[in-house]
């Protein structure tokens, strides 16, 4: 990590290293997205860091010392995060693509969050494995049960919520008196798709999720939900690192085809 002075403010230097012309760009646009968000919601100790330039080449923002997290930090990302899924949004999806990590994300506009979520987080996704007979089985089941499936789905979200999109433990940074939200994948949906996502890697421990229900009461059928939104980063990680995440997405399609 690159930090150096600027105008007194201590800087992070982020250099483009994906191989996608407007990848910095769009995560720029995603944490300004957030941090509106935060202000409109009067959310205190939740932040982005600020974005002093950003350009094809580079971001350069706050530069974020990390610490230990701490419960009474967990209880404030909690509420805060709650906050953020609280406001009210137009729709599902978003106005153009970004990226989740090395990958593109596809996006549109919709209202409809079933079919959003089933053709392009699902189906992008299974459109990207290699393996051809793969890539056929898991297209052959999402196809079987695609109304099904985005049916459920519809019935399971209340509205639309802006996402962070990639709310795994290594985008959310604590120092001693803040939460910081990184590296986001912004677009609108269903809030506990974040909130699965958080459990992908080990979870942020119960005070956080203690936190976040006191104000946003998990559905009854978060389980099952979390499977589902789960599959779109089993994929995505599988797309990019390979087999070692191929069981998770068999236990997600196993699921969906039961349905």
């Amino acid at each position: 990590m690159d930090v150096i002075g600027f105008r007194g403010r201590t800087m992070h230097t982020k250099k483009n290293e994906t191989g996608f012309a407007d990848a910095l760009l769009r995560e720029a646009e995603g944490l300004e997205l957030l941090g509106d968000a935060i202000t409109e919601a009067g959310i205190s100790g939740l932040r982005v860091p600020e974005i002093y330039s950003v350009s094809e080449e580079r971001l350069e923002m706050t530069a974020i010392t990390p610490m230990r997290r701490s419960d009474d930090l967990l209880q404030q990302f909690g509420y805060g995060l709650a906050g953020i899924h609280g406001l009210t949004q137009a729709g599902y999806g978003f106005h153009h693509d970004n990226y989740i990590g090395l990958n593109p994300q596809k996006n549109r506009k919709s209202d409809n969050w079933g079919d959003f979520f089933v053709e392009y987080r699902l189906g992008y996704q299974v459109s990207l494995i290699t393996d051809p007979s793969l890539r056929d089985r898991f297209r052959e089941i999402l196809d079987s049960r695609r109304e099904v499936l985005a049916e459920w789905l519809d019935e399971q979200v209340d509205g639309p919520s802006l996402l962070h999109g990639d709310l795994w433990s290594g985008n959310v940074l604590f120092d001693d008196t803040t939460v910081w939200l990184i590296d986001p994948a912004v677009y609108y949906g269903d809030p506990e798709a974040d909130i699965a996502m958080t459990e992908m890697f080990g979870g942020f421990g119960p005070a956080f999720y203690q936190a976040y229900s006191t104000v946003r009461p998990l559905s009854e059928d978060y389980a099952m939900k979390r499977e589902i939104y789960n599959l779109y980063h089993f994929l995505n990680h599988y797309n990019l690192f390979g087999g070692f995440y191929l069981g998770p997405c068999e236990k997600g399609f196993a699921l969906i085809s039961k349905l």
